[in-house]
C-alpha cells in the first residue's frame, strides 16, 4: 500500500494537500493496485445498470437520458413563487421544486401567532388549497414532475396537490414527483417536527400505501441526507444514518402488512454534493451497493427495481460562504459535477447568493446555467461511470461503506432508529464531527477561500438580494382569512372531525380523510391542530 503522508503536513494555503478527506478519512499520496485487492467485480461493482448498481441505475448512464434539473423555488406568496416558476419553466428548467415559509414547514397558518415575521420569508406561504391551486396556475400539473420539501405536514401538503391537480383535470395517477415526508431526520437534525415519532411514523406508512395503491407515477418519500449533512455530520454520516432511516420505512411498512415489492420501487433518497469532491462520488457509489445488497438479502426483495437507490442531489449549502459569493458559483460547478459522475438522477444547484437572502432571479439563472453547460458542453456524460476502477475512488467507496456497516452495528444496539433518535445517539455524533470540523477551518488546517485566506475587504450591502416585506405577510393573512370565510363551514367542521376518528383508528389510511379536508378548504393549521389532539406534540429532550 502506498505510504500514508504524516498527519498534519502541509505548508500553508499555497499547498491546498491536507493528509484527509472533509469527514475525517486517512489519504494516501499514492493509490496502487493492492488498495482495491479485495474487490470483486462481479460482486462489489458489476456492470452500469446491473446488480448491485455500484456504477449506476442504467447501463446507458446518461446517454439515454440526462438527470432532471430541478431549482429549489419558492418565495412570498403563491403568485410570486408562481411567477418565478414560470420563468424557471421557459429557462429549460425540467422539473419543479417547492421550497415553503416556515409557518407552513411547523404546521402553522400565516395569521397564527407563531407565523408573525416568517411569513414568505425562506419560502412560500401556503395555507389551503387555494394556495396550492395559485401555485400551479397556468402549470399543467400532468406534465411536470414536483419535488416538496416538507416533512412535519408532508401528507397535508401532498393532499392539497392531488386536490389542485384534480381540480385542473389532472387525475392522481398521472401525477409525478415526491414529496419529502423524512420524519426521521427531522428528529435527527433538521427538527421541524409536529407529532412524536412513532404517530409520525404510522401517517408516513398511510402515505406510502396510499400512493402505491392511487398513485403509481409518484415517489412516496424523498429519504433525506441533505439535511444531515447540512447539520454538520461527515460523509459517512450522511450515508448511513440516511440509509437507516430508509430501512425503518421499509420495516415499518413491512410490519403494516405491505409487500416490499409492492412498495419499494417508488422509495427515492436525496443527498447532499459537499465541497470534497471523490469523496462525494464514493458515498454515492456505496450508497447504491449498501442498498441493493440489504434490498435483496436482508428484506428479501425479488423485483430488481426494489433494489435500486434512486436519488436527487443537491449542492451544499453548508459550504457556500457569505464572503466573496461569486466564489459560491465556482463551488457549485464542481459539487454538481460531483453529482453527476456519483450517478445522480436529479440535480439542484444552489444560487450563489443563498448566505445573504432567497436567491435573485439572476442567480438562480445562472445556477441553472451550471447545470446545463455541465450537461452539454462538459462531454462528461458520454461515458457510463468514468471513474470506475480508480484505485482511490473504489477503495474510498469500499472505505465509506465499511465506516456506514459500524454504524448500522451501533445503530441496531440501541433497537432501531427511533430508540436511537430517543437516546440522542445521532445529535451527538453530528455534533461531534461538526465541531471537528469547525476547529479545522479555526486552526487553519483546511483553507475555505475567502474564509480563512485570500480575504478581501467586502461591502455586503451592495450585494443585490431579494427582499420579503411585510406587505407579503398582510397580503397571505387576508387571504387565509377570506378562504375561511368564504368556505362551507360545516363541511370544514365535518371533515375535521371524521380525520380524527381516522388518526384514532390504526386501520382506517388517514390520507383520504386529508384530502377530504383539503377539499372542503380546511386550512394547514387547522388539520395539524385536528390530529394534535390525538397525537399531542412532540417536545425533544436535551442529550448534552
Amino acid at each position: 500500500m502506498a505510504k500514508m503522508i504524516e498527519r498534519g503536513l502541509r505548508s500553508g494555503p499555497g499547498s491546498g494537500a491536507v493528509d484527509r478527506t472533509i469527514s475525517d478519512v486517512p489519504l494516501n499520496v499514492v493509490y496502487a493496485p493492492s488498495d482495491t485487492e479485495e474487490l470483486d467485480y462481479g460482486r462489489d461493482l458489476g456492470e452500469p445498470g446491473a446488480y448491485p448498481y455500484t456504477r449506476g441505475l442504467h447501463p446507458t448512464g446518461y446517454r439515454g437520458r440526462l438527470w432532471t434539473m430541478r431549482q429549489f423555488a419558492g418565495f412570498g406568496t403563491p403568485r410570486q413563487t408562481n411567477e418565478r416558476y414560470k420563468f424557471l419553466l421557459a429557462q429549460g428548467q425540467t422539473g419543479l421544486s417547492v421550497a415553503f415559509d416556515m409557518p407552513t414547514l411547523m404546521g402553522y397558518d400565516s395569521d397564527a401567532q407563531a407565523a408573525r415575521g416568517e411569513v414568505g420569508r425562506c419560502g412560500v406561504a401556503i395555507d389551503s388549497l387555494a394556495d396550492m391551486e395559485m401555485l400551479f396556475d397556468g402549470i399543467d400539473m400532468g406534465a411536470v414532475t414536483t419535488s416538496m420539501t416538507i416533512n412535519g405536514p408532508a401528507a397535508i401538503a401532498l393532499a392539497q396537490y392531488v386536490a389542485a391537480a384534480e381540480k385542473q383535470g389532472v387525475p392522481r395517477d398521472r401525477l409525478g414527483g415526491t414529496v419529502q415526508a423524512d420524519i426521521l431526520k427531522e428528529y435527527i437534525a433538521q427538527k421541524e417536527w409536529i407529532f412524536p415519532p412513532r404517530p409520525h411514523m404510522r401517517l408516513i406508512v398511510d402515505m406510502i400505501a396510499f400512493c402505491t395503491s392511487e398513485m403509481p407515477r409518484w415517489n412516496t418519500i424523498s429519504i433525506s441526507g441533505y439535511h444531515i449533512r447540512e447539520a454538520g455530520s461527515t460523509a459517512a454520516q450522511e450515508l448511513a444514518f440516511t440509509l437507516a432511516d430508509g430501512f425503518a420505512y421499509v420495516e415499518a411498512c413491512m410490519a403494516a402488512g405491505m409487500d416490499v415489492d409492492s412498495f419499494a420501487p417508488r422509495l427515492s433518497f436525496f443527498f447532499n454534493s459537499h465541497i470534497d469532491f471523490f469523496e462525494e462520488i464514493a458515498k454515492f457509489r456505496a450508497a447504491r451497493r449498501i442498498y441493493a445488497r440489504r434490498m435483496r438479502d436482508r428484506y428479501g426483495a425479488k423485483d430488481p427495481r426494489s433494489w435500486q437507490l434512486r436519488f436527487h442531489t443537491q449542492t451544499a449549502g453548508c459550504s457556500a460562504t457569505a464572503q466573496q459569493p461569486e466564489n459560491n458559483i465556482v463551488r457549485v460547478a464542481y459539487e454538481a459535477l460531483a453529482a453527476v459522475l456519483g450517478g445522480t438522477q436529479s440535480l439542484h444547484t444552489n444560487s450563489m447568493d443563498e448566505v445573504h437572502a432567497l436567491p435573485t432571479e439572476k442567480s438562480a439563472e445562472i445556477a441553472l446555467r451550471t447545470q446545463q453547460v455541465l450537461a452539454y458542453e462538459t462531454n462528461v456524460t458520454n461515458v457510463v461511470d468514468p471513474l470506475g476502477g480508480s484505485y482511490y475512488v473504489e477503495s474510498l467507496t469500499s472505505e465509506l461503506e465499511r465506516q456506514a456497516e459500524a454504524y448500522f452495528e451501533q445503530i441496531a444496539e440501541y433497537g432501531g432508529v427511533v430508540e436511537a433518535i430517543e437516546a440522542g445517539f445521532f445529535a451527538r455524533e453530528i455534533a461531534e464531527a461538526s465541531y471537528r470540523y469547525q476547529r479545522s477551518i479555526e486552526a487553519k488546517d483546511r483553507i475555505v477561500v475567502g474564509v480563512n485566506a485570500f480575504e478581501k475587504e467586502e461591502r455586503f450591502d451592495d450585494i443585490e438580494l431579494l427582499r420579503i416585506t411585510e406587505k407579503t405577510e398582510r397580503e397571505q393573512t387576508q387571504a387565509v382569512q377570506r378562504v375561511r370565510a368564504e368556505r362551507d363551514a360545516a363541511r370544514a367542521r365535518a371533515s375535521l372531525e371524521r380525520l380524527q376518528r381516522a388518526c384514532r383508528d390504526s386501520k382506517d389510511n388517514v390520507m383520504p380523510h386529508l384530502i377530504a379536508c383539503v377539499n372542503a378548504y380546511c386550512t394547514e393549521g387547522e388539520i395539524v391542530e385536528a390530529m394534535v389532539e390525538v397525537y399531542g406534540r412532540y417536545v425533544e429532550r436535551s442529550v448534552f
